[in-house]
């Protein structure tokens, strides 16, 4: 038997390809059902409950990046394209060997130069807490610095990417744009910092991230349903002049900053001047509906072409009915540029937009 062989996938559809897809947990069938809507059909196995899955869609590779460059999913965190697949225990019989074969054949397949360009190497398992397989890990890294790639922890080029799955090893090249993060599986880990006022700002940090912001650009902001204020810190730190809103009490260690107005009330009653802010966040667990309603009241008070965010709650059975009957009510007023289920968040998705 061949140590590595090419998924062959022209039995079902033609053309085809494999993708390991994930998800946060328990939102991988409405990834599917994305997939789906997109795709018309696809077929799909489990390798994580709730969270990852082996896909087939009836298209080629090419084409799926393609669709979801132009479509983003809201549900996928992390994509991985199958280009092969092989035995773990026949690859770690010669190690170094079937590490440049794989390494080979993953740049073959997915027509890109090794010469000089940035790699990173991703390893996962579908066992939950398995240690890290560095011997694995380190054997790619060594076959792509033989083929002429430069090893690469942040911002590479490529990622080689591993999912090993009940002895068998699936395996693909992708760059951090089509995989929708250079984090495994798009688990994003901040480190929580002394004096953090809540966790809800790694939420804020990701979608910086991810959406492409840089914060610090901005003047004024006015952060709605703010208590305790893990927002509105991180938009202290970036230079922000912050008004936080919020009945409940925000934490000691802000009130005092010199570039912060706190109003202790709902933000429906507080008036603001028009164009008084070019940022508006919000991050409440109200429904969706009524916290897009208030979004909506306040938005008179931000500049045209200004930037708001909002995480809207999916605490109903149709989250996809949800998400559609929320954006349909933002879009009169707002552009959506994204909306996405970011790591750190759990029942909910964000919205990136600007005001028209």
């Amino acid at each position: 038997m061949e140590p590595l062989h090419q998924i062959h996938l022209e039995q079902h559809f033609q053309p085809a390809s494999h993708w390991v897809i994930t998800s946060n947990h328990g939102f991988i069938s409405y990834a599917q059902e994305e997939l789906r809507r997109s795709f018309g059909q696809l077929k799909s196995r489990m390798l994580v409950s709730g969270e990852t899955a082996l896909m087939e869609l009836p298209a080629d590779a090419h084409e799926v990046l393609r669709l979801l460059e132009e479509q983003p999913a809201i549900f996928i965190r992390h994509i991985q394209p199958v280009h092969a697949v092989v035995e773990e225990s026949s690859m770690k019989a010669d190690l170094p060997a079937s590490a440049g074969l794989l390494v080979d054949k993953l740049f073959e397949q997915s027509e890109a130069a090794m010469e000089n360009i940035h790699v990173a190497v991703h390893v996962r398992s579908s066992v939950s807490n398995a240690p890290e397989d560095k011997a694995l890990r380190d054997a790619l890294r060594a076959a792509a610095e033989a083929g002429g790639a430069l090893s690469a922890v942040q911002n590479p080029a490529f990622i080689i990417s591993l999912f090993i799955h009940e002895g068998m090893v699936y395996a693909g090249l992708v760059t951090p744009a089509q995989a929708g993060s250079d984090w495994p599986g798009g688990a994003i880990r901040f480190q929580r910092e002394e004096g953090q006022v809540s966790r809800a700002k790694f939420k804020l940090l990701e979608a910086e991230r991810t959406f492409g912001l840089e914060f610090s650009a901005y003047r004024n902001a006015l952060d709605v349903g703010a208590a305790p204020g893990g927002w509105t810190s991180l938009l202290l730190e970036r230079g922000v002049h912050v008004t936080a809103v919020d009945p409940a009490k925000m934490h000691p260690s802000l009130m005092n900053h010199p570039r912060l107005s706190y109003f202790g009330k709902n933000a429906g009653e507080v008036a603001f001047e028009p164009y008084e802010f070019d940022l508006l966040v919000c991050d409440m667990s109200w429904s969706p509906k009524v916290t897009a309603k208030l979004v909506i009241q306040l938005l008179d008070s931000v500049i045209s072409g200004g930037t708001v965010i909002v995480t809207v709650k999916l605490m109903h059975k149709k989250p996809l009915q949800t998400i559609r009957d929320v954006t349909e009510m933002f879009s009169e007023h707002m552009q959506i540029l994204r909306a996405k289920q970011l790591f750190h968040n759990r029942d909910e998705i964000t919205l990136y937009m600007l005001k028209y």
